[in-house]
């Protein structure tokens, strides 16, 4: 069997030895005679197999022990209205100020398709203020912070620490004056370290850096529990869930396992820190041979280039010299680049072009085999 180098955006690549484990435990979990798939999730293995993942987490990322982990379901896109429905209530409220009689803003900053997503679900239940904004020059940055226009009454401040689909990154925390900071991490947990104690609230989905799709991770400052709007279904309450420790409902109990294996792995590799040197030699070889190129362009501000999700153009200025279309050598491209077991390489459908997402997952021999087609394909078209 022949694995290929695997760029998909998410569900991502996972680490092989993580893999290889599951599939040997497939069967029979540590003579359980059992699969984890059909473990209680009440039983004592799979609670073991829970609490060992919680743990090997916090000791990761350096949880503080006033947040609560939750493992909960719906996705990232299922955490933009699970987040304004647990922080608007109690003693903030709702967008037409029925509760305590006075409105509370939620802050935005906008830097791409996922922040605009979230933008519009929370918009459902709070008044959103969009603090900042790169939409105007195609979310090809971060807008500098001296730029945001906070309100310091807001119930939370939201961004999108890693836009998957433009390849633009905060490479530094925000500050936002005692006003809680929640984050969308969820194709940048894992990839180096981050100060949780700077965030009120960080969740991401599982399927970029963690395990298969189904499993959303929440990181929740214990303070900001216990304001869940009435409306808020029992299965979405941060507070019933932390109290419950992530059991109030059946969890996706074998994306937990895959997950607490990667966490594992990722133990074994040195930590965060050791990860995040990887992901940087990586992010420079891809974003080296891109900028050196007279075919390919990144158009993303070198100083916000995402470290887990690289776009990448054929520059216009060559479709001017040329009668090719860009669609063909689009298509020219992904098909030879598949030819070298080189796959997901088509970007966003949003905005086309191409997108190599160079998660921890993908090893460094996986950049240079990509980069040696790069350059190869540049040779034989320019």
């Amino acid at each position: 069997m022949t694995r290929v180098f695997n760029f998909s955006a998410g569900p991502a690549a996972l680490p092989e030895p993580v893999l290889r484990q599951a599939a040997e435990e497939m069967l029979d979990w540590r003579g359980s005679g059992m699969s984890v798939m059909e473990m209680s999730h009440r039983g004592k293995e799979f609670m073991s197999i829970h609490a060992q993942a919680e743990a090997d987490l916090r000791e990761l990322m350096a949880i503080p022990n006033n947040y609560k982990v939750l493992f909960l379901q719906g996705g990232g896109m299922g955490e933009n209205a699970i987040v304004p429905m647990n922080l608007l209530g109690g003693k903030h409220c709702a967008k037409d100020g029925a509760l305590n009689g006075t409105s509370r803003n939620v802050d935005f900053i906008n830097t791409g398709e996922w922040s605009s997503r979230s933008i519009k679900e929370a918009s459902k239940y709070a008044a959103v203020n969009v603090a900042a904004s790169s939409e105007m020059n195609g979310y090809t940055h971060v807008p500098k912070q001296s730029s945001w226009r906070l309100d310091p009454n807001a119930a939370y401040v939201h961004i999108c620490c890693n836009e998957t689909i433009g390849g633009v990154e905060y490479h530094w925390t925000p500050d936002t004056a005692g006003v809680p900071l929640v984050a969308d991490m969820s194709s940048s947990i894992l990839s180096r370290p981050v100060d949780v104690s700077r965030y009120g609230l960080i969740y991401g989905g599982a399927q970029k850096n963690i395990g298969p799709a189904g499993l959303t991770i929440v990181i929740v400052r214990e303070d900001l529990l216990g304001r869940a709007l009435p409306i808020t279904p029992s299965a979405f309450d941060y507070s019933l869930q932390a109290a419950n420790d992530s059991m109030l409902n059946t969890p996706p109990t074998y994306g937990i396992y895959i997950a607490g294996l990667v966490f594992q792995w990722l133990k074994a590799q040195g930590g965060l820190p050791a990860m995040e040197a990887r992901n940087r030699a990586k992010a420079a070889l891809l974003y080296g041979c891109l900028d050196a190129s007279e075919l390919y362009t990144n158009p993303v501000a070198v100083e916000d280039r995402s470290l887990m999700n690289v776009p990448f153009f054929f520059k216009d200025t060559f479709f001017k010299d040329t009668f090719l279309k860009e669609a063909s050598l689009n298509e020219a491209f992904l098909k030879g680049a598949e030819a070298r077991g080189l796959y997901q390489l088509k970007g966003h459908r949003i905005v086309g072009g191409m997108r190599a997402s160079i998660y921890n997952a993908m090893p460094l021999d996986g950049v240079q085999a990509l980069v040696a087609y790069l350059k190869d394909f540049e040779a034989s078209h320019v």
